[in-house]
């Protein structure tokens, strides 16, 4: 059993046990947070803190481990963050960007060229697909981490991020124009 996953178990009975994970987690959940939700990352990474204490008697250790675990509540809080702001008509005034938490993929890009064409591409994912994508990509999770996170099987999350980096790959480095590429049999050299 991982050190996290202790921690987080014997937080059950042990409050203090709880601290470490705290520190040791927050900077990849707050990243995680503000690369979907910019103006409300602090608030909802407060939120996912407190759900975590509330829950972790909850925590499975045969279900994953503690940081997929965090990163299903911090999920969980975005999700219902972005809910919330669909029920409310006045949450999205004064705002450029409204509900549009791709935004920052511009900055992450090297490329000013690429951004808007990478941009298009990630939104137009399956949400599933786009989830575990940027779960392994910006997060640093393991497949089947990530899969334990959307609440998936590793099998079928490995292939969807498969699928996932096939359509990225079609649309950054495309097949030139012009006659199909053929491969040539050995022997074949005249």
């Amino acid at each position: 059993m991982a050190a996290d996953d202790d921690l987080l178990i014997r937080s059950v009975t042990d409050a203090e046990a709880f601290e470490p994970l705290v520190t040791r987690h927050s900077a990849a959940l707050h990243g995680y947070l503000a690369r979907r939700a910019p103006d409300a990352a602090d608030d909802l990474l407060a939120e996912v803190w407190l759900r975590s204490y509330a829950g972790r008697a909850g925590f499975d250790p045969a279900r994953g481990t503690a940081r997929t675990w965090l990163f299903g509540v911090a999920r969980n809080v975005l999700a219902a963050h972005w809910r919330q702001r669909a029920k409310d008509p006045f949450a999205a005034l004064g705002e450029e960007r409204g509900s549009d938490p791709w935004h920052a993929v511009d900055q992450r890009l090297d490329a000013a060229a690429v951004a808007p064409l990478m941009r298009r591409t990630i939104a137009q994912l399956p949400e599933v697909e786009r989830e575990l994508l940027l779960l392994v990509v910006w997060e640093d999770l393991t497949p089947a981490e990530a899969a334990a996170v959307v609440g998936i099987p590793p099998g079928t999350a490995r292939s969807r991020l498969h699928r996932a980096r096939g359509r990225l790959r079609a649309v950054l480095a495309p097949e030139p124009p012009g006659p199909p590429r053929t491969l040539r049999m050995a022997g074949d050299w005249t």
